[in-house]
């Protein structure tokens, strides 16, 4: 039997098939992105439809699930880290591991003290049933699968949590870029359907939810089937038209989609619609051509800034995102200057800069030289001073203008903080009538 395949049984000993009667309240700890936010709502509701109480995961709790990530290796180690501390507070609770992690090293995770279930992507929509046969022992029980037989799409979106909903429309993705572990995380591209997402968002509309943040893992390859299908059944441009129309929604975000995939037609619709945020987070990753290659990317940085260069010149008050790794390997100061020189030119908004982090099982671990760690540091705080001096400059451009800002509806120490349409964040004196409103605000 392959060590992934799926199975029920213990590191340690046997005695794990024991009603969970009493144990009756759950927390969760999200690491990771906007997708996990919202699977880890969706675990939420199915273990409270079960009766369970749920609690802040700071609070004592019958058992703690904690959806993890492995994007980089920090994700991994604060995994480990909440896994010890509810071992020396709650030693007597039950903690359960699901998301990339899990699938990715079910095994490492299964024996660190404390942990007693893992469950990988094929499971983690099963945890009603895998928690009520889990008894406290010294061993974990493991409920994986090779990630090739993962297919079908689980529907997710948080509730309950915030004035926005992060609503799961595509999971998995068929790249192969040479850093990146989430295809064996989560397996091949594929969607919800367009009918089902909007029954989802009618669901979501019955609430007191004023925006919808599109979530995926490739958003942009929205429309395989639900079993992986190679042929896009549906297309994502599609699924904003659709949504467009829905009542009782008055704002959709899209999270991340990649330049190859960001159409003219995308790029158009956004513009003349009142629904659709002018937002985007457009994937970078390197501004050098030979590292892109290198990464496996499927673009060249002529085509992203063709893609930039489109946005603002149909939308000039266009919020622009990038995702940019330093340290690559391979990456010398000559190539990082590339990058650097070219965010710099971009008309963009802010930075997510990514330090690189060695992942198991990548192809980028063959590429060389690698960059030592002290270098990686350092062009990582240069690209983040780069996006501060980005996001002013953004920000500067739209004083004295007045957009809709959409306010949270937190109390926070009297202030209370909102987003434009445009992504500007705002902060004001805590004002009740405002919370979870759309207000006309002068930035």
């Amino acid at each position: 039997m392959h060590p992934l395949s799926i199975r029920f049984f213990q590191l340690k000993s046997n005695n794990y098939f024991c009603a969970m009667q009493k144990q009756r309240s759950v927390a969760f700890h999200t690491l990771g992105c906007k997708l996990n936010f919202s699977e880890t709502s969706t675990l939420s509701r199915l273990l409270e439809a079960e009766g369970f109480e749920k609690k802040h995961f700071d609070e004592k709790a019958d058992v703690y699930v904690i959806n993890t990530c492995s994007v980089t290796d920090n994700a991994d180690k604060e995994c480990r880290y909440l896994v010890r501390k509810i071992q020396r507070e709650t030693p007597e609770s039950f903690v359960v591991i699901t998301g990339c992690y899990a699938q990715l090293k079910p095994i490492e995770i299964a024996s660190i003290p404390g942990v007693d279930l893992v469950l990988g992507a094929s499971e983690k929509f099963n945890i009603v049933k895998h928690i009520s046969e889990l008894s406290k022992g010294d061993s974990a029980k493991i409920c994986s699968c090779e990630i090739g037989d993962v297919t079908g799409f689980n529907a997710s979106f948080s509730a309950n949590d915030r004035t926005r909903t992060f609503l799961k429309v595509q999971d998995g993705c068929d790249y192969t870029c040479s850093f990146c572990t989430i295809p064996m995380a989560r397996g091949k591209s594929r969607s919800n359907t367009i009918a089902n997402v909007l029954k989802n968002v009618e669901e979501i509309a019955k609430t007191e939810v004023k925006e919808i943040v599109l979530t995926g893992v490739n958003l942009g390859d929205f429309g395989k089937g639900p079993d992986g299908n190679k042929k896009n059944e549906e297309d994502f441009l599609s699924l904003l038209k659709e949504l467009d129309k829905v009542e009782g929604i008055d704002r959709y975000r899209i999270s991340s989609i990649e330049p190859n995939l960001l159409t003219d037609e995308i790029i158009a619709f956004v513009a003349q619609s009142n629904k659709i945020m002018p937002h985007f987070h457009v994937p970078l990753q390197s501004g050098s051509n030979a590292i892109l290659g290198m990464m496996r990317r499927r673009y060249k940085r002529e085509l992203y800034a063709e893609r930039v260069a489109l946005i603002k010149k149909v939308m000039p008050h266009c919020c622009i995102g990038v995702d940019v790794i330093v340290g690559f390997p391979g990456e010398t100061e000559e190539l990082f200057k590339e990058t650097f020189d070219f965010l710099h030119s971009l008309d963009v908004s802010y930075l997510h800069v990514f330090t690189y982090s060695e992942r198991p099982n990548t192809a980028a671990l063959d590429i060389k030289p690698i960059v030592p760690i002290n270098i990686r540091n350092e062009r990582n705080k240069m690209l983040r001073n780069l996006s501060f001096m980005k996001l002013q400059y953004f920000t500067q451009q739209h004083v004295g203008k007045t957009r809709k800002v959409l306010f949270e509806i937190f109390d926070k120490n009297g202030m209370m903080e909102g987003y434009t349409d445009n992504y500007i964040r705002v902060s004001t004196p805590f004002r009740k009538e405002w919370a979870n409103e759309i207000v006309e605000w002068v930035v």
